[in-house]
């Protein structure tokens, strides 16, 4: 049973998601909150595993909430879906960087919400193709507006270092949007390889998730906006 807290500081929504996900078998809602720090209380005393989380609200917004989870020793198998009426959202971006595991648009499908929820339950990353290259690409590479660097992190460079040529490779793939089936189809190995690999990667750069080597590989220089590596 996947435990869901819900956040946001719409009560008329919070209500249709929590109809929505109760109508499920496989989860259940924990709590309701209609702020960022009530909603870490409810994951905190209630054992939640997966947040939705609107990212703009009163008081502590979604983005502190995001980070005082990602940053808690004893909630290291939470996992964050932030909320957002606009997906192209600089917000958004600063969520995937304090520890979110994707993003979904406030209009998407039922279906795709529950898919959502069971997706970061599973600890995969809620970015497409489209999203990583319309989304984390313009705005992790030129929202610090580091003048002449490409948005890149020297600090996130160093990171990589720890990296061998095929987790490098592996990680450039990742940063694509690609599945682990997919990475293994097109470097010929078997999806238990690229598993390892990208566990080992996540490892290496103390990622939560896969939406966090995303994160890496473009602050790092590693993947650049324009697709060339």
């Amino acid at each position: 049973m996947i435990r869901v807290v819900l956040a946001d500081d719409q009560a008329l929504l919070r209500s249709a998601f929590r109809v929505l996900v109760d109508s499920e078998a496989d989860m259940e809602v924990v709590g309701e909150a209609a702020d960022g720090r009530e909603a870490v209380a409810l994951v905190r005393e209630r054992g939640a595993d997966v947040v939705l989380m609107d990212i703009r609200m009163p008081g502590t917004d979604g983005l502190a909430a995001t980070r005082m989870i990602s940053t808690d020793p004893e909630l290291t198998d939470v996992k964050v879906v932030i909320l957002t009426t606009f997906e192209v959202d600089e917000y958004v971006v600063g969520a995937l960087r304090a520890g979110a595991s994707g993003f979904l648009g406030k209009g998407a499908e039922p279906g795709e919400l529950l898919a959502a929820i069971r997706t970061a339950a599973k600890g995969e990353a809620l970015l497409s193709p489209a999203a990583t290259k319309g989304l984390i690409a313009r705005f992790l590479a030129q929202g610090d507006g580091a003048e002449g660097s490409g948005g890149r992190d020297p600090a996130a460079s160093d990171r990589l270092a720890a990296l061998t040529a095929r987790e490098r490779e592996v990680l450039t793939r990742v940063a694509a949007g690609l599945s682990n089936d997919e990475i293994a189809q097109r470097l010929d190995v078997s999806p238990l390889t690229i598993k390892t690999h990208v566990n080992r990667t996540m490892a290496k750069l103390g990622a939560r998730d896969r939406a966090q080597l995303v994160v890496a590989a473009y602050e790092s220089g590693l993947v650049r906006p324009s697709g060339r590596e």
